[in-house]
């Protein structure tokens, strides 16, 4: 059984809206721990897949994809563009495309 915060976190991870994103200190804040945005992160890389959460639809709290690898990059990009979300060539998100729950 998953701890309540990360469980908390799961059940935010899944209401992102397809075509919207929201920061990995958002997603923090909305579980009740708003320093926690590093421990969302470890969440995702460890539960995106078991969980099938939507993690392309997370960014960081500046707005931009947070992937350093091109690869990884890229294949957020394309995915949040498949949702009609459309990141610049530095991967900054627009505001209107922003979730808050």
């Amino acid at each position: 059984m998953a701890e309540p915060f990360t469980e908390k976190v799961i059940e935010i991870l899944k209401k992102i809206p397809e075509g919207k994103v929201i920061s990995y200190g958002a997603v923090a804040v909305c579980a009740g721990s708003p320093r926690s945005a590093r421990q969302v992160v470890r969440i995702l890389h460890s539960s995106s897949e078991k969980y099938n959460l939507p993690w392309h639809r997370v960014i960081n709290s500046r707005g931009y994809i947070a992937i350093k690898d091109h690869e990884g990059f890229a294949e957020q990009k394309a995915l949040l563009e498949m949702e009609g979300v459309f990141p610049d060539a530095s991967g900054q998100i627009p505001e209107k495309d922003r979730w808050i729950p």
